[in-house]
């Protein structure tokens, strides 16, 4: 089985790729690492790629990319697909991070890039306000999260870290308590991306920048309860929602099999588990006190 490591860059299409390279350049801090008239790649600061912009008439995310082991034999992972009825091609230049990636579609209809090999990208040098670490995680609403999930895990190798009753499941591929996460919708399509930033510090002046250049929050800051990271949301002109994070469980020993111990955690330790169906969405903050309409 393959050894996934993180989520490398997601793959938008816009019809606005202007407005929203601006977004992602001006409001959350990445560098443009490539730009063509219908194309742009950006990247944090750190030098992770994390989006790819792609004109088009509609707004949907196209394409997920996972970076694998350094080393791991793409060819090997491809007879192994074949054996799971999946086909696969190897394609080169996804970005100027990616030289080469094995592509296939998984079984919710995103096509799926997993590389080894990973060039960082260079930091242009320009301050910036918000300045996130990486893209943390994605999540999707999906007919059939129990099919999903046996996807991920089968053949991609993710582990579950949580599930919020039968509806909710949250996976990872690396130390962090979520990857990728699945919500069970009748419509599926994306749920929301999220990135990284530092800490609480920079997680409250980059809700105060947004808000000066008038990208209003959905909801937040609160302390997740499942996960445990501190969460606020808000979206941008492509009506995407976009989370920025900080403090979130992580799992640095898979033999140990428990979360990092943390003093806001409900468990002594926190393990994997099926969380109650009523579990509150945070610990504290907005949505703390019961649930509301319109969300997930």
């Amino acid at each position: 089985m393959i050894d996934i490591r993180r989520v490398g860059h997601a793959t938008f299409t816009t019809p606005d790729i202007e407005r929203q390279l601006a977004y992602y350049s001006d409001a959350l801090g990445l560098i443009v690492t490539d730009r063509s008239k219908d194309r742009a790649v950006l990247a944090t600061r750190s030098g992770l790629e994390a989006i790819v912009l792609e004109r088009s008439d509609t707004v949907d995310l196209t394409r997920l990319a996972f970076q694998a082991a350094p080393g791991t034999d793409l060819g090997a992972f491809a007879r192994e697909l074949s054996g799971h009825g999946i086909k696969s091609e190897k394609r080169s230049g996804i970005t100027p991070g990616v030289a080469e990636a094995l592509v296939f579609t998984d079984i919710k209809d995103t096509v799926l890039e997993i590389y080894s090999g990973y060039a960082f990208a260079n930091d242009d040098g320009k301050q910036a306000v918000v300045t996130p670490l990486k893209l943390g995680h994605v999540a999707h609403r999906v007919p059939d999260v129990q099919k999903v999930v046996k996807f991920y895990t089968d053949v991609l190798g993710f582990r579950v870290s949580d599930w919020r009753d039968d509806t909710f499941a949250f996976l990872r591929c690396g130390v962090d308590h979520h990857t990728v996460n699945f919500v069970i919708d009748t419509a599926p399509k994306l749920h929301h991306i999220a990135f990284e930033v530092a800490d609480w510090a920079e997680l409250h002046r980059s809700n105060d920048f947004l808000a000066k250049n008038d990208v209003r929050l959905v909801w937040g800051p609160g302390r997740h309860i499942i996960g445990h990271n501190i969460a606020a949301y808000h979206r941008n002109s492509d009506d995407v929602r976009v989370e920025l994070f900080c403090e979130m469980d992580q799992m640095k020993d898979e033999a140990l099999g428990y979360f990092d111990p943390r003093p806001w955690h409900q468990d002594r330790p926190q393990r994997p588990k099926t969380w109650p169906k009523d579990t509150l969405r945070n610990y504290w903050g907005f949505g703390s006190h019961g649930t509301f309409p319109g969300y997930p």
